[in-house]
């Protein structure tokens, strides 16, 4: 038989909708917890609310790695489970087309994303989760400017307070003003004003506040009262404090890339700690990568639902199953980063388990007669679903008791 067919190309248009639909989905639902606590943060730091949408675009690819697969996973489920629904699979395997054949279509989705998900989880993601923790340290040190909250006191740097009463033009004109400055001497200046606003001057690290209709009051230990002067117009130089540095990418594993995590969990002068921590996150990426093979397996085993049944519970197993995986990963990575158990067993061995089980469900219900992987889960859930159907009908007849 020539490949493509009708038949392939009617089956990539079937998967192709709810996989890109789902991952989409999956992408923006992971996001959105994220977003909220990043608005939080970005508020308290004082920083540009604009600044989330950048850390946001940097936690897309971790995002995907989960992403890809349950999108896989569901895209060639629901085009399974339709073909299946309107017994178009019976039409199919009755001619010829086993479900061998008929996964073509999925491992050539599947082979494509599976080197979408390398590239992501190997490369972009370590320099995207570092660009992540470079915007984090820029907005707690102040390096991407700080927001003037109208009515609080905001610190500028170690020793200079300053409090507005109105903010107008985006906070280029700043009304009933209060600020205060001291020195390492031990002098002090307090200026109150009706009008100020921020100009820059030639010194990168100096800016110039121009307030306007004021009093000053300065003081010093020399001093034997303070000094109070009126002014129509007075600069007040302000020095930007320093900031440090970012350091360099590489710290812990998350920002290496696989080569990188390949070298150092070779390398005998590394500490057993960090050689540990590498192997685990290398094998973490590996197995999270190679699932992608089973994927369309697992999803024709459970798209499928039995004879006679509309249920959807071959979904809700599904995204469960792929969810399990991964979590199951992370603790076995945690447990081989400590050393507890050795990276390689810790991550391939319930890989392999999962894989066996996966296999076993595709045999069952591609080449046993009457094979059902899910009919028990079918059958369970079909019983609370009546049971439970029993009990609010026998609630709802239960008389009102006055």
């Amino acid at each position: 038989m020539k490949f493509p067919t009708q038949i392939d190309r009617y089956l990539a248009r079937l998967i192709l909708v709810p996989l890109i639909g789902t991952l989409c989905l999956a992408a923006m639902l992971l996001l959105m917890d994220r977003m909220l606590r990043l608005f939080d943060f970005v508020v308290s730091e004082g920083g540009p609310v604009a600044i989330v949408w950048r850390m946001l675009a940097n936690l897309i690819p971790e995002y995907l790695g989960l992403a890809i697969p349950v999108g896989l996973c569901l895209g060639v489920l629901l085009a399974f489970r339709k073909l299946a629904l309107s017994s178009e699979l019976d039409s199919l395997r009755a001619v010829g087309l086993g479900y061998g054949r008929l996964l073509a279509v999925p491992y050539l989705y599947a082979a494509a994303l599976l080197a979408a998900n390398f590239a992501i989880v190997s490369f972009v993601q370590p320099f995207a989760y570092y660009s992540y923790q470079s915007l984090r340290f820029e907005l707690s040190s102040g390096a991407l400017g700080a927001s003037i909250k109208v009515g609080e006191f905001t610190n500028l740097g170690r020793r200079i307070t300053l409090r507005v009463e109105r903010s107008e033009n985006r906070g280029t004109d700043l009304y009933g003003v209060f600020v205060r400055m001291t020195t390492r001497d031990g002098r002090s200046l307090a200026v109150t004003a009706d009008r100020g606003t921020f100009l820059s001057t030639d010194d990168p690290d100096t800016i110039l506040f121009r307030l306007a209709n004021g009093r000053m009051v300065h003081n010093a230990p020399s001093y034997r009262t303070p000094r109070v002067l009126r002014f129509v117009q007075q600069d007040l130089p302000i020095e930007l404090p320093t900031i440090e540095r970012f350091r360099g990418r590489g710290n812990g594993t998350r920002e290496l890339t696989i080569p990188e995590l390949a070298r150092i969990g070779q390398d005998a002068r590394a500490p057993a700690a960090r050689r540990d921590a590498a192997r685990a996150n290398f094998h973490f990426r590996l197995v999270e990568v190679a699932m992608m093979l089973l994927v369309p397996l697992l999803a024709v085993s459970l798209a499928v639902p039995p004879k006679r049944s509309t249920s959807g519970l071959g979904i809700f197993v599904a995204i469960v199953f792929v969810v399990t995986y991964h979590k199951v990963n992370q603790q076995a990575e945690t447990l081989g980063a400590l050393g507890r158990v050795d990276p390689f067993i810790a991550l391939w061995a319930p890989f392999l388990l999962f894989a066996g089980l996966i296999l076993w469900m595709y045999w069952t219900l591609a080449h046993k007669p009457g094979g059902q992987p899910i009919g028990a889960l079918e059958r369970l859930f079909a019983r609370v679903a009546r049971t439970f159907g029993r009990l609010v009908r026998r609630r709802a007849k239960r008389p009102a008791v006055s």
